[in-house]
């Protein structure tokens, strides 16, 4: 199949679902993605990540495959190297950059060598716990970093697992809802300010910054329900940042994107503090596209039509491949 044949002509195969605990929110994203690229006339098929991938893969190969599985294995590389032994052009991230976004540890070693502001950090596995006491290790983490912190699973996305520690006899609580997602855990220092997404598309002339998404829950932390059920969140795109604070947030969008080695598109999250300060959370490989997803949401307030992005994307693939 040659990048320039007619949409008609190309099957795009879209990856959702699998079994982590973002399974429907996946499916959500795959569906909305499905009906942008038929729009544009292109052959769909939404696919629930499974054991029979390969066989079918073999069976009835696609043209090309969007992965849009949040979590596991979707968002751990896995996937991609799966599809790249099988020779199946990926839009997206490849294997590598999607390891290292999908390991916040690793991630946020490689941005700090590379310069780029982010929260100071300490990670521990849960035998760590065991191995050296679990109330003592607690202490001394915030005898020594401060509260308040901000306790993540080391790999997981859509706020699960994440816990905001204001005094020490929340540690403990945070710490097992931290490792109910993930064996370790990553444990910042808090950073108080304005919630900001940036996202970056890369449609053929190197990596662009969308327009800054503010996010601004109604109730209480940006949490899984936060983030999927309408009326929970206030969303304002572009962000209300001075100009200077928005073209930096881009500018490190950017870098984060180029550190990690990311590939069509990417999700770059960040503080901004009163004084304009910012800080680099994560950065998503396979952002969602559901319709409280943040991606679309910048794609459209760039003046773009999200199906036109998904087919350049597409035709990106087939070259590649």
């Amino acid at each position: 199949m040659k990048e320039g044949a007619a949409a008609a002509d190309i099957r795009v195969l879209i990856l959702a679902g699998g079994m982590s605990y973002e399974h429907e929110v996946s499916l959500k994203s795959g569906r909305r993605a499905a009906d942008a690229l038929q729009r544009l006339g292109y052959v769909c098929d939404v696919r629930d990540l499974d054991g029979d991938l390969l066989p079918a893969l073999q069976e009835y190969p696609p043209d090309v495959v969007l992965p849009l599985v949040h979590g596991q294995p979707g968002e751990d590389g896995s996937l991609q190297a799966v599809l790249e032994l099988s020779d199946i052009p990926i839009v997206g991230t490849g294997s590598t950059g999607a390891r290292r976004a999908w390991n916040k540890i690793t991630a946020k070693d490689l941005l700090r060598s590379a310069g780029i502001p982010t929260p100071d950090w300490t990670s521990m596995p849960r035998q760590a716990f065991s191995d050296f006491g679990a109330r003592k290790l607690l202490d001394r983490i915030a005898a020594k970093m401060g509260l308040p912190l901000v306790v993540k699973p080391n790999s997981g996305g859509s706020g699960l697992g994440v816990h905001a520690v204001h005094k020490e006899d929340d540690f403990p609580s945070a710490m097992m809802g931290c490792f109910s997602y993930s064996d370790t855990a990553l444990i910042e220092s808090f950073v108080e300010g304005r919630d900001i997404a940036v996202g970056v598309l890369d449609l053929g002339d190197g990596p662009v910054a969308l327009p800054p998404v503010e996010i601004a829950p109604l109730h209480g932390d940006y949490d899984y329900a936060a983030r999927y059920n309408p009326g929970a969140t206030r969303w304002t795109v572009p962000a209300t940042l001075s100009e200077p604070v928005a073209a930096r947030t881009a500018e490190l969008a950017l870098e984060v994107h180029r550190t990690l080695g990311l590939g069509d598109m990417s999700r770059v999250d960040l503080m901004v503090d009163d004084a304009g300060g910012i800080q680099v959370l994560e950065a998503n490989v396979a952002p969602g596209t559901t319709e409280t997803s943040l991606l679309p949401m910048a794609i459209e307030a760039a003046g773009l039509d999200f199906g036109e992005v998904l087919a350049t994307m597409v035709h990106r693939a087939l070259a590649r491949g």
